[in-house]
């Protein structure tokens, strides 16, 4: 592969982080010739509150979460029109200028069992038709937003790991960018059109699995559209690129079942675990309400009062929260499955054939039929005979031992130590330190772990800026004060945000595109030459007996309608 026409806008590149390949990645979908400039800004690995609810009597998962914001921009051309301005701007300070285009948060939960990327929000200012790009030019936004996502999923990839991509598809005239719904020129897809660019986005996720070296055992896209049916749905998902059959990568329905690794643990689960609670998001604020009317599901073995299946909560989701509100929702998923065995497997070996054929779960509610063989749940026949498919009353049981976490144990033993050790009582002269000067500024968040049994951190996938939570949160805040309204506002905006943000440092990165650009419709020469054809048609020819008639001479006599004609009364 060429190498890429990439810099970064700095002094120089910071030891703790890498983006090489996050470079790569974008100037191989940008359009070519153009100017790019990317700013990623991320958070650490943090402990953080499970995404799902354990079953009775059972520890949460141990879970982190990092924190990913990109944003790109482009130089404002000084080509551009003083009526994007609200006032009269000089075209030579304009060339200097940049302005914000697109900006993306992904969400990266991680345990023991599973990778989760979920897509917490995407927005767009409308300034990129200031490039003036050819008819027929791939959206950027929709590139970049693929691009990005795989980014993440590749550098964050753990051996036998399960990773999952996640989003809530729901339509808004603006989520990062405030006030530029009023842009002219920004174009606000409706609520059938973002489910549809969604799965756009992540479709190539399932088409490269087949080409790419390092592919995955199995990846599957779901779609659950709240309130349509299965052929309804079936509108949303992408053609396959030979003819007008529908994607076979893609299922209709929900993988929940699936990607729980309690599935595999337990005789029957709860469907309150198997819901994540993800920020933002409704199926969350849902999940909230029926915890808070069943008391967190305490003396109810985990249940909730009134919604006792996976299918019955997805048929009350379309009356609630935001799917309730006249306009189309949509939950999309992405299952990778890996080559090697995972912890799922090797925990389901020791179990006897007797032990999983008797599992019991909820009402069935999704096809198992478009699954792979492998993981699978457990059978639900003993002795020949399918068992019906009710909640049982009993509390879920372990089908067999936890899997052991490498690297856990140990951890517990040194805990248990430090509280055996008592703290000894400080006795003698107290020495005062000596003060420490700093000669250099360091960034103490990079000192952490690059692996863990919980994640995976490496250098390559951080961001050009690393906080910590907070400073991202006021980042995020501090974009959200701000006014797109106009050229001339969303320029000010992006140079605030810029500056304050990378306190003052240039933390941009240079990219060019290297996509080839479709041809020009300008370009005359490139164009089929257009054959006049307007001479070869022949004119039908006038009747005869009209043709043969002469024409009136003299002025035309005009008759009155006898309506028009009024009469004398009598005695008058």
């Amino acid at each position: 592969m060429a190498s890429t026409p990439a810099k970064t806008s700095g002094a120089g590149s910071e030891s703790h982080q890498s983006s090489a390949k996050l470079l790569e990645s974008l100037s191989t979908v940008l359009p070519e010739g153009h100017k790019f400039r990317a700013y990623h800004l991320s958070t650490p690995p943090t402990r953080t509150e499970a995404l799902f609810a354990p079953p009775p009597d059972t520890r949460p998962d141990r879970t982190y979460c990092e924190n990913h914001f990109l944003a790109i921009s482009i130089l404002v051309p000084p080509s551009a029109s003083s009526d994007d301005c609200s006032k009269p701007a000089d075209k030579e300070a304009a060339a200097d200028r940049e302005v914000l285009v697109l900006a993306l948060e992904i969400l990266i939960y991680t345990t023991a069992y599973t990778s989760t990327f979920f897509v917490s929000k995407a927005d767009s200012t409308g300034y990129l038709h200031l490039l003036n790009l050819p008819k027929g030019t791939p959206s950027p936004i929709r590139e970049v937003s693929s691009a990005f996502i795989t980014y993440l999923v590749r550098q964050r990839r753990r051996k036998g790991i399960q990773s999952i991509v996640s989003l809530f598809a729901r339509a808004q005239g603006q989520y990062l960018f405030p006030g530029s719904v009023e842009y002219k020129g920004k174009h606000v897809l409706t609520d059938r059109g973002l489910v549809k660019w969604w799965c756009k986005v992540l479709t190539p996720l399932l088409d490269a699995n087949d080409t790419m070296l390092d592919s995955w055992k199995a990846v599957k896209g779901y779609l659950l559209v709240p309130g349509l049916d299965q052929y309804e749905t079936r509108a949303f998902i992408p053609k396959t690129g030979s003819g007008n059959a529908v994607n076979p990568n893609w299922v209709l329905g929900h993988p929940l079942e699936k990607i729980s690794h309690y599935t595999y643990e337990y005789d029957w689960v709860p469907p309150r675990c198997l819901i994540a609670h993800y920020p933002d998001d409704p199926k969350s604020r849902f999940r909230d309400e029926l915890d808070l009317e069943a008391d967190d599901g305490k003396g109810r073995n985990g249940q909730w009062k009134s919604v006792h299946s996976l299918d019955q909560f997805w048929e009350l989701m379309a009356f609630r929260q935001e799917c309730s509100m006249g306009a189309l929702t949509g939950f999309i998923w992405l299952v990778m499955d890996p080559h090697e065995p995972n912890k799922r497997q090797s925990v389901s070996t020791p179990c006897s054939q007797q032990e999983s054929s008797a599992m019991i779960t909820p009402a069935a509610s999704f096809d198992t039929s478009s699954f792979p063989a492998e993981p699978s749940t457990p059978l639900r026949k003993t002795n020949n005979q399918t068992l019906a498919l009710r909640t049982p009353q009993k509390s879920p049981q372990k089908l067999f031992g936890t899997p052991k976490v490498p690297g856990a144990s140990s951890a517990t033993k040194e805990k248990a130590k430090k509280k055996k050790n008592k703290k000894k009582k400080l006795t003698g002269p107290i020495i005062a330190r000596e003060p420490r000067i700093k000669t250099a500024q360091r960034n103490y968040l990079a000192d952490r772990p690059v692996a863990t049994p919980y994640y995976y951190w490496p250098p390559e996938g951080r961001g050009r800026r690393l906080v910590r939570e907070d400073g991202y949160k006021s980042s995020l805040e501090l974009l959200l004060r701000l006014d797109f309204a106009n050229l001339e506002l969303a320029t000010g905006s992006t140079r605030r945000w810029i500056n304050e943000v990378g306190l003052g440092m240039a933390w941009g990165l240079d990219v060019v595109g290297t996509r080839p650009l479709p041809l020009s419709s300008s370009n005359s020469a490139s164009q089929p030459a257009v054959t006049n054809i307007s001479g070869l048609i022949k004119r039908k020819r006038p009747p005869a007996d009209t043709a043969d008639k002469p024409t009136e001479q003299g002025p035309k006599v005009n008759f009155l309608g006898a309506g028009l004609v009024r009469k004398k009364e009598q005695g008058q």
